[in-house]
């Protein structure tokens, strides 16, 4: 017996109870709303599109398993935004839908579809989803994240150390797209290059829409293929000069000749594309609480301390507060603990 996915199926059975006599085609229901098979496995096919190499049978369950128990979060997430009637219009869903064309001729953004085995309802359903979960957590959450003065004060005197720059340092975000698949690979999008004509013409695409004003850190949040930096929008923190001498020369180069808030070109590497931003560049030296730039840097920190914190509880009480049943869970330990 594989003893990994019987503990990830046992977890999820304990999470959510069983059920004796489960629908054939349902996976699990959440608050007597279903989530199908069909359903379940449109997903996988989405995130896992090519393996490097055929999974097991126990393999895939467990990708399955795992899967399921972000679409039933997903699901009680969208029923509550339904009951507190913040379901995204089609204005909003259109206009997101607008910006995920930009760059794209309709050929290429049809075949962008096609990689990812998403017809454009199934891409129209998908942002809803998320743009309504979206405005749940902004009126849930973010709405009721509030910073004082004395809490950046005490945070400041706390790491006083972290705010003296030895050395000059830049403070550096990016954008990475690559050209080969990996479904390892999350950004809010989970859109991901699967060759390197893909990667290419997606890199432009982003150059395009940076050349137009958009920001820089919401599209390397939808965009960035780099798993380490996405989520943070492409931010790399502080990098000592020092450490740029260690770079290839014309990075190094590139990166000191561009100014504070500078967009580099596009940066082909041997794994695919790269674009470069330099935040700010800052001289050594002790910064000091008065500083505006340090008072921002310390209340953006604890804002998203924060959001994680009450997104992580909101989610378990969502959970606790739901009557879910996953059908397959318990399918999965009844088959792997029949005796024989």
């Amino acid at each position: 017996m594989h003893l990994r996915i019987l503990a990830v199926a046992v977890a999820a059975a304990a999470l959510v109870g069983c059920s004796a006599s489960a629908p054939a085609n349902v996976a699990a229901t959440v608050n007597g709303r279903n989530i199908t098979f069909a359903e379940l496995e449109k997903q996988y096919q989405v995130q896992f599109p090519t393996p490097a190499e055929r999974p097991s049978d126990d393999q895939k369950n467990i990708q399955k398993l795992e899967l399921l128990r972000t679409m039933v979060d997903s699901e009680i997430m969208l029923q509550r935004a339904e009951k507190l009637g913040l379901l995204a219009a089609d204005a909003e869903v259109d206009s997101k839908l607008g910006e995920m064309k930009s760059g794209y001729t309709q050929e290429e953004f049809s075949k962008q579809l096609e990689a990812r085995k998403l017809s454009l309802e199934d891409l129209r359903t998908q942002l809803r989803r998320d743009l309504s979960i979206q405005k749940l957590f902004n009126k849930e959450i973010t709405a009721n994240v509030n910073i004082t003065d004395q809490e950046v004060a005490d945070f400041y005197n706390q790491n006083k150390s972290a705010f003296n720059l030895p050395e000059p340092q830049v403070h550096m975000a990016q954008i990475v797209v690559t050209s080969n698949p990996d479904p390892n690979v999350r950004n809010l999008k989970n859109d991901k290059a699967q060759n390197d004509e893909q990667a290419r013409k997606k890199i432009l695409m982003i150059e395009s829409r940076l050349k137009q004003g958009e920001d820089f850190g919401m599209l390397a949040q939808n965009y960035s293929e780099d798993p380490a930096s996405a989520a943070n929008g492409g931010d790399l923190g502080f990098i000592p000069e020092s450490s740029l001498e260690k770079a290839n020369v014309e990075l190094r180069r590139l990166v000191m000749s561009l100014p504070s808030g500078g967009v580099s070109q596009v940066i082909r590497g041997s794994g695919g594309y790269q674009i470069l931003k330099v935040v700010s560049k800052e001289p050594s030296g002790q910064r000091e609480l008065t500083d505006p730039r340090v008072q921002q840097n310390i209340r953006e920190t604890l804002v998203n301390r924060k959001d994680q914190l009450l997104k992580a509880a909101y989610f378990e009480v969502a959970r606790n507060e739901a009557k879910v049943t996953n059908h397959f869970a318990a399918k999965v330990v009844q088959e792997k603990t029949r005796k024989k």
